[in-house]
């Protein structure tokens, strides 16, 4: 019976001696944060008074010794006292554009077309003008190094003038409209948060990314006919559009720049009332998600940065 208890202390013993120096093998940093703490070396195991003497009194000392307790106190401490370091994905960057500088933009597009019996596949006889006009000018205030916010206005004015035009589908089948016109006027005023980052250390090259919230308002005309024949409708609307516009900046000189951007993501609900003849009333509400890139959104512009 001695014998038997003895191999299950001594077998006991050696696996905690073996498990706590795999511990200090495999964790240095850990046995290295703990060196400081005081150790219970002394308590390996609470052996009977019977046998503590005449048992295994030569397995138990030299045990004892080699031993290394780790208490949940410890490891309390550890925990406690331990801080993981920071990462950082060291990017090279320079500041862009600095804190407190003003930046006041302007963008502007036109575009004019004429059309006498021009003809394109079933397309016969147009005949008619178009133009379309917008100006946007912002201002923008750097609150922090590349982050800035800012508010632009636009006006936008477009105009259709459609003598005759004819949509041949085939022999016998034709379909054709007579002095169409059509004239629209829209305001919108844009407040967005602009955050300008570098291309590696360069000071002329530069991304901007620039969240936008836009409410816009305006009307619109639409006759068609001459005389006794005539028909027409009024149109007012209100927009909302809420998107990301990324961008590229160019600077020529300290003091201006030019810019491209493009709208990739946005969301826009647009709410129509619609007046015919003077007489009839219609609404139209409609939605729409973009979650791809408008190249017939792309603007240039020049902003100066003061």
């Amino acid at each position: 019976m001695r014998n038997f208890v003895k191999f299950l202390v001594s077998t006991a013993l050696t696996l905690c001696a073996e498990s706590a120096q795999s511990q200090t093998a495999y964790a240095p940093d850990v046995a290295a944060d703990i060196s400081h703490l005081s150790f219970v070396r002394d308590s390996i195991a609470v052996l009977p008074e019977s046998l503590s003497d005449s048992v295994v009194p030569e397995v138990a000392a030299p045990l004892v010794a080699d031993t290394l307790h780790v208490t949940p106190e410890m490891i309390r401490e550890i925990r406690e006292n331990t801080s993981l370091e920071e990462f950082k994905r060291e990017v090279e960057t320079v500041v862009f554009v600095p804190k407190g500088q003003w930046i006041a933009g302007l963008s502007v597009s036109y575009t004019q077309s004429n059309q006498n019996n021009y003809q394109f596949f079933i397309l016969e006889n147009l005949s008619g003008d178009t133009y379309s006009f917008k100006i946007s000018p912002s201002v923008c205030y750097m609150f922090k190094d590349d982050m800035g916010g800012g508010i632009k206005f636009a006006y936008q004015r477009s105009l259709a003038k459609l003598e005759s035009a004819d949509i041949v589908l085939g022999e016998g089948t034709d379909y054709g409209a007579d002095y169409v016109y059509s004239l629209a006027h829209n305001y919108y005023a844009t407040m967005f948060f602009r955050n300008y980052f570098s291309i590696g250390r360069s000071k002329r090259f530069g991304f901007f990314n620039e969240v936008q919230c836009q409410l816009g308002g305006g009307q619109s005309k639409f006759t068609k006919g001459v005389g006794e024949d005539a028909s027409g409708a009024y149109e007012t609307n209100f927009s909302l559009n809420v998107g990301i516009v990324p961008g590229l900046c160019l600077f020529l000189n300290n003091y201006s720049a030019i810019e491209v951007n493009v709208g990739v993501l946005g969301f826009s609900y647009t709410a129509t009332k619609t007046l015919n003849d003077r007489i009839y009333v219609a609404h139209r509400k409609s939605k729409m998600a973009n979650f791809k890139i408008n190249l017939f959104s792309i603007t240039f512009g020049v902003a100066f940065y003061l």
